[in-house]
């Protein structure tokens, strides 16, 4: 972050210029948007160590107020359904973000991870293919209507 001289303007390192008393804010954003960035990095890659299937990351700027982003994944049975739950859960709390919220262990049908920033989705692929939740929160599911021409 550099600082303007003559004003307390500042440019941050995205390039984007923040005003006076937008810069602790500012800072703020961008500090929270790295860290979800490497919560995100850290489970996709937990993920792909314990052989989850057909993973997927979904953004949800815009989209959603409830977290940044979404990643679903397939775990092969019910026991890889809950070992990756329990893995993902373990390595977020000693890499330092805190103490997931984790539902559906009992089951392994389908666990919600929820981390604040970050929501990860696992299923066994029945549940998966039954809930669909790609088509839900897709790109295409939150375009525009094409408007029809009047006659």
């Amino acid at each position: 972050m550099a600082l303007n001289s003559q004003s307390s303007d500042a440019t941050l390192p995205d390039g984007h210029v923040a005003k006076g008393s937008d810069i602790a804010g500012t800072y703020d954003d961008l500090t929270a948007r790295k860290n979800a960035a490497k919560l995100k990095d850290l489970v996709l890659k937990q993920l792909e160590d314990d052989k989850a299937e057909n993973i997927i990351s979904i953004n949800l700027d815009g989209k959603s107020d409830v977290a940044d982003a979404m990643i679903i994944a397939s775990g092969r049975s019910q026991r890889h359904v809950g070992a990756l739950a329990d893995h993902i859960a373990r390595e977020i709390k000693e890499q330092g973000f805190g103490t997931a919220s984790v539902e559906g262990m009992p089951a392994c049908d389908w666990v919600l991870i929820d981390t604040g920033d970050l929501i990860v989705h696992l299923f066994r692929p029945e549940v998966r293919e039954f809930y669909n939740l790609e088509r839900i929160w897709s790109p295409e599911a939150f375009a525009e209507p094409a408007k029809s021409a009047s006659h």
